[in-house]
């Protein structure tokens, strides 16, 4: 690293040549950083990228073979000690004891980082005002929902007051609701001047990071600012939107002048050559494909964009494998109706987790079941496929009732938990047996189906791989291979992504499509609610109960009542809070880079806003009237939802 000028202050994270390697497998490959005090920073990257093992170096977990690092002015190696007083870190598995409350959790973490006593009642109190957890302090850490838990994570690691924060995806597997709460804590934490280095998945996240490094297979392969990092990409982009967003992107994918077609829900985005390319070169292929399009436009890249060029775009590792018929798929469904249910209901104790929930999935749908974390939604997936009893209601699951025949149902169903559920200690092939086993595949059949597997998984030449050293996404599909041996007609699906990087979910996602597409059933939960634009219905459950259903198109213009304006900015976290004083504004949050603003009437609160930014002298401000997303739909419904309760927030339900 070059020296720095005497009047420039000393970098709060510094990496010089970092090098970590597993064997023979390099996971980290001379890593240089110099965040700056104050800065978010965000670390992003496919599967096995690296982001996690240079985490470990940083936070004094791993050593590195070969180059050096200092936190906060201290040497990684040498001031272990130091290092580990001035920082806090947060690993992907929750580092919380389930059987303790939240304030026992905090007490604990405070006694093991050497907090006084002196003051400690005061800060614990401040830290749970400021990540709105007090209400829940008496509450154990295993009855809370994902999002809570996430936070409390985060209080704990903050007792000390670190300088540095080192957070490993700390958003993963949590829903649109809480993750707008946990960065509202993030720009808090900054404006402190604490030093932030977070890894992600969400590439709307990483573009509210002051700066961003996208790490391949160790390497870092580009690092600045958002806007930096989009002008590496040597091409135009155009967007396009489509209620076929899904087969138009598939139809125009490496369709010459098209580099690569990228779906965002509804949305399609075009990364074309530059140079003397017209728009009408452009419209001529689309129109060609003769599929409906509407508000095609030219616009800025987004850092998924950039993601996918530099990584590569090939959707699937290799084509997927037809699924042969079988008696266990040969099943009679009423009325084409692969699951029915009404009044579903579920309590524990005097707690009800599910309250009468009534829904209809028919053969070859791809049915999204979206809510926040706690809502309900794992309860029901576990009733549907015969693990839970129902405390009352009714149904089916592929003509077999969910109370008299739960051992049938589980017999012609395939199931993929929310929880890794493969035995990491087992090779791949291992792991394919012994499922085949459970369903009692044996003989020629075990043989094909394992052929199957791998060919689909994309781990061909890796049978022999233990499974603990795959990369996430590579276990997500082996995962799924193995819950669809037996070729079951309906496929459960409890949050498949969470945690992948986009390439793995846009493969994850064509093997959905393609299951779909031979008749199969697919009931998905999920947190990406770009994810959720995919999916043929949604049913949305909150606090137990369905609050809303319908096509993606249908929730927009049927259940969104009031507009979204997006506007862009400069530091668009610090005109949160004065917008939503507006009369004008009735919400503001962040969304990607920008704000996404909610109106009863978009023309007087665009005008509000403008008059807003010449009194403040905000410049470069843009704010426009632009179509719902389903992120919009699922916090509006969710907000209306507590406002006709008289709930606080939507985390109050665990």
């Amino acid at each position: 690293m070059q020296n720095q000028p005497a009047d420039t202050p000393a970098p709060a994270i510094l990496a010089d040549k970092l090098s970590k390697k597993f064997e023979q497998n390099s996971a980290v490959d001379n890593l240089s950083l110099r965040i700056m005090p104050g800065e978010i920073f965000g670390l992003v990257g496919p599967d096995g990228a690296g982001k996690s093992t240079s985490l470990r170096m940083l936070a004094t977990i791993m050593d590195p073979d070969t180059g050096s690092g200092r936190i906060a002015g201290f040497d990684i190696a040498q001031q272990a000690g130091e290092v580990r007083d001035n920082l806090a870190y947060m690993s992907q598995k929750f580092g919380l004891y389930q059987d303790l409350t939240v304030g026992e959790n905090i007490e604990f973490y405070a006694d093991l980082y050497g907090v006084g006593r002196r003051g400690r009642k005061e800060k614990i109190a401040n830290l749970l005002d400021f990540s709105q957890m007090k209400p829940f302090v008496s509450r154990r850490a295993g009855n809370l929902s994902g999002g809570m838990k996430q936070k409390l994570q985060l209080v704990c690691a903050l007792i000390h007051t670190p300088t540095v924060l080192l957070l490993d995806e700390p958003t993963n597997g949590v829903d649109p609701v809480s993750r707008r709460d946990f960065w509202r804590i993030l720009n808090g934490l900054r404006k402190d001047g604490v030093t932030i280095l977070l890894s992600t998945a969400y590439l709307d996240e990483a573009e509210r990071c002051d700066r961003v490094g996208l790490l391949d297979k160790g390497v870092l392969l580009a690092i600045g600012s958002p806007a930096e990092v989009k002008e590496e990409l040597d091409a135009q982009v155009f967007s396009l939107r489509s209620n076929n967003a899904r087969h138009l992107a598939a139809a125009l994918r490496h369709k010459a002048p098209i580099r690569s077609s990228n779906l965002f829900g509804d949305k399609v985005h075009l990364v074309c050559d530059k140079g003397e390319l017209k728009r009408e070169d452009i419209t001529a292929v689309i129109d060609s494909v003769g599929l409906d399009y509407s508000n095609f436009q030219q616009i800025q890249p987004s850092l998924e964009d950039i993601f996918v060029s530099l990584l590569g775009d090939e959707v699937s590792a290799t084509a997927p494998v037809e699924m042969q018929a079988s008696v266990s798929r040969d099943i009679h469904l009423e009325g084409g109706i692969a699951v029915e249910v009404t009044e579903l209901t579920r309590q524990f104790g005097s707690f009800t987790a599910v309250d009468k929930v009534s829904m209809q999935v028919k053969k070859g749908e791809i049915f999204g079941f979206l809510g926040p974390n706690g809502a309900g939604k794992s309860t029901t997936i576990r009733m549907l496929c015969g693990l839970l009893s129902p405390s009352s209601g009714s149904g089916n699951v592929g003509g077999f009732d969910i109370h008299r025949e739960a051992e049938l149902i589980k017999l012609h169903i395939g199931y993929m938990s929310q929880k890794f559920s493969l035995y990491e200690d087992l090779t791949v092939e291992e792991n394919i047996r012994f499922y085949g086993g459970i369903y009692g595949l044996k003989g020629s059949r075990l043989q094909k189906r394992q052929a199957w597997a791998l060919e689909m998984a994309g781990l061909i030449g890796h049978q022999k791989s233990i499974t603990a050293i795959l990369s996430g996404g590579w276990k997500q599909r082996l995962a799924l291979a193995c819950a669809i041996l037996h070729e079951p007609p309906i496929i459960f699906l409890d949050e498949p992504t969470s945690g992948v990087d986009p390439l793995s979910r846009r493969r994850f996602w064509d093997l959905i499509y393609h299951m779909a597409d031979q008749g199969i059933t697919v009931f998905v939960t999920t947190h990406y609610m770009e994810e959720a634009e995919y999916c043929d219905r949604i049913g949305l459950i909150y606090s137990g109960r369905m609050i809303a259903s319908g096509s993606p198109l249908e929730l927009k213009t049927r259940h969104m009542h009031e507009y979204i304006i997006d506007l862009r900015c400069s530091d668009p976290q610090s005109l949160i809070e004065p917008l939503k004083k507006m009369s004008e504004i009735r919400d503001a949050s962040l969304f990607g880079s920008g704000l996404h603003i909610v109106a009863a009437d978009a023309d007087k609160a665009i005008a509000a806003i403008e008059r807003f930014a010449e009194f403040r002298n905000i410049e470069n401000i843009e704010a426009k009237k632009v179509v719902p997303s389903m992120e919009d739909v699922f916090i509006s419904l969710i907000e209306e939802e507590d406002r006709r309760s008289g709930r606080v927030s939507a985390e109050d339900e665990a």
